[in-house]
This record gives C-alpha cells, sequence and structure tokens, in this order.
C-alpha cells in the first residue's frame, strides 16, 4: 500500500513534463509523483478539436480517474498553474501550488498580450533557429540569449536540456490555440 500523498506536476504551454526532471528527484521520496505531458504537447496524448484550459483540465482529470484519485496536491507552472487553480475549483485539488499562473489578465487587454506574446517570441524564435540551435547551446551565453524569454538562467540549463525544450515548443501542437485562447481565471465564489 502506497502511504505517500500524490502530488501532480503540470508544465507551462508548449513545454513537456520533462522540465520538472530536476525536481522530480526531491519530490519523489516525499511524493506519489504523477507528472504527466499535458494534451496536445510534445509526448502528451493528443488534443481532439481545438484546444482550451476546460479541454485540457478536462483530460489532466480523466488521467487522475484513471489512476483512481480523486484529489491530488498540485503544483503548476505558467499554464500547468492555471490548470491547477481550475483542478481545485473542481474540488480536485487537496493544495495548489501555483507558480507564475497564466490567465491573471484582462481578455483582450495589454497584459493578455504581453504576457501571450513572450511566448509567442519564443516559440517563433526557435522555429526560426531549430536547425542550427542544437550545436550552439554547447555555449551558455547562447542559451541565455535565446531562451531570455522563457527562461531566467537559461545558461543553467544542460545542452540537452535546452535542445529538449526548444522541440517542445516547435512541436506543441496546440500553442496556437492556447495563445488566442481569450480566456481567464474566473475569481472563486465562493473560495475554496
Amino acid at each position: 500500500m502506497n502511504t505517500k500523498e500524490p502530488l501532480l506536476l503540470l508544465h507551462g504551454v508548449s513545454m513537456s513534463a520533462a522540465v520538472w526532471g530536476p525536481v522530480v528527484p526531491f519530490l519523489s521520496d516525499r511524493f506519489d509523483l504523477v507528472v504527466p505531458t499535458a494534451a496536445g504537447h510534445r509526448g502528451g496524448p493528443a488534443f481532439a478539436g481545438r484546444a482550451t484550459m476546460a479541454g485540457l483540465v478536462d483530460v489532466t482529470e480523466r488521467l487522475l480517474d484513471e489512476r483512481g484519485l480523486d484529489t491530488v496536491h498540485v503544483a503548476g507552472n505558467s499554464m500547468g498553474g492555471w490548470m491547477a487553480i481550475e483542478l481545485a475549483r473542481r474540488g480536485r485539488a487537496r493544495s495548489v501550488c501555483a507558480l507564475a499562473p497564466a490567465g491573471f489578465w484582462t481578455v483582450g487587454a495589454s497584459d493578455e498580450t504581453r504576457a501571450t506574446g513572450k511566448v509567442r517570441t519564443v516559440r517563433q524564435r526557435a522555429m526560426l533557429t531549430r536547425s542550427v540551435m542544437p550545436p550552439l547551446f554547447r555555449f551558455g551565453a547562447v542559451r541565455r540569449a535565446v531562451l531570455r524569454d522563457a527562461a531566467e538562467h537559461a545558461d543553467r540549463l544542460t545542452q540537452a536540456q535546452a535542445v529538449e525544450g526548444m522541440r517542445d515548443m516547435t512541436e506543441c501542437a496546440v500553442a496556437d490555440d492556447l495563445l488566442a485562447i481569450g480566456e481567464q481565471v474566473t475569481p472563486f465564489d465562493p473560495l475554496p
């Protein structure tokens, strides 16, 4: 019988579960980890139709159901933080740690376009340079310059981590949908 509590780790838009790789060893002794790649993202299940936050959360709920997990602790970054909040809204979260959660903007206003624009810029940069970057990612200064809008200290990533992150960005089938989402986190009423 597993005595560890379940912890679900959710990644940001256009990334994969691989971003949690460096964190997993610090958590695996204490938690029963569930570290999926979101639907429509590289390595994750396919997403049918136009991607929405509600749809991504639906897929994640089905994963929890398949594992027999009614509730879990949830930690999520960016899009994953938003998903964590939505799982709490649905009564599926024991606790939430939302790291820089997306969705706290005014739809159509400059705060939304600034937030999604940064991700679009990184993704476009990755698309344009994907054939020449892998060998250049040997150099920390190049990783830091190219990924500056995605990671504060990209020079601390290994070459392999940077290359995999670039592949995640360029091979995410739902990024365009999610970056033009026109949704936002709605207030809890009442707070859970």
